[in-house]
């Protein structure tokens, strides 16, 4: 591996970033050396996106790590150091993550928030906890297995809300399908203010004042520009606002305008 410090400097690492990415390269320092199954605490999209830049950037080999947050889609991950003697598919059965349900009456309905906040109340710290799955009745929680014990006889409500939490496997994750709106049009250029002013259907004016407020992330990554360019496969972020992701590139219009699809998740 690389000097570490030359490695955090590169990607501008600092406080707690940096602490969590010079953890993540020791862990995968040992694992490659003892050639075992290993796995980081859960990561934020925006830090594994740069945590896998940091690992590639370090000389690990491709198919050493790959995220896993419990299930196909997840937002939140883990990256899991894989052994040469073992597969992906045994790796994601051994990665040390368990899954909880916390059931509720359906008309007390906390949101993720209220869900996230009273687990930090609990004293415990973000990178334990993956996703949690919302709804109607109930959310399921991936977290490291290490903190499981502790939520199931800890964990009894949400503000208000009363929760009866137990396990389950993984094959009884509920995963809520995502609401998406398709949305058509053209801007002048693939300037960020222009798609999110047409994704989220509002003026270039209020979409500059968000992007200028520090609220909006471009590929989870906070992004102070303007006029940064945004490409086909991009996600924007706009808190209080949702996600958009730029799906699709069209021809140009006859008034030279680029024609393209958004899709906005609600």
């Amino acid at each position: 591996m690389n000097n570490k410090s030359l490695l955090l400097d590169q990607v501008r690492a600092q406080g707690e970033e940096r602490i969590a990415l010079a953890h993540l390269l020791d862990t995968a320092a040992a694992a490659e050396k003892r050639n075992v199954l290993a796995a980081s605490d859960f990561l934020s999209p925006a830090l594994l996106k740069t945590g896998t830049a940091l690992l590639r950037a370090a000389g690990f080999r491709e198919d050493f790590f790959f995220p896993w947050g419990g299930y196909e889609g997840a937002e939140r991950c883990i990256l899991l150091f894989v052994p040469d003697y073992l597969e992906n598919a045994q790796a994601k059965d051994d990665a040390p993550l368990a899954f909880l349900r916390a059931a509720y009456r359906e008309e007390d309905a906390p949101t993720h928030r209220d869900l996230l906040g009273s687990l930090l109340g609990l004293g415990l710290e973000r990178r334990t906890i993956g996703d949690i799955l919302v709804s109607p009745a109930g959310a399921d929680l991936v977290c490291l297995a290490s903190v499981a014990d502790f939520i199931l006889t800890s964990w009894e409500s949400a503000g208000r809300c009363p929760l009866r939490v137990s396990a389950i496997g993984a094959e009884r994750l509920h995963i809520p399908t995502p609401e998406v709106q398709e949305i058509r049009g053209t801007v002048a250029s693939l300037r960020l203010d222009a798609v999110l002013s047409l994704g989220l259907r509002l003026s270039r004016t209020k979409a500059a004042e968000l992007i200028a407020q520090g609220r909006v992330q471009l590929n989870y990554q906070e992004c102070a520009h303007p006029d940064h360019a945004v490409a086909a496969g991009d996600r924007i972020t706009a808190r209080g606002f949702g996600r958009l992701e730029l799906a699709e590139l069209g021809p140009l219009s006859r008034k030279g305008r680029q024609v393209v699809t958004i899709k906005r998740y609600v």
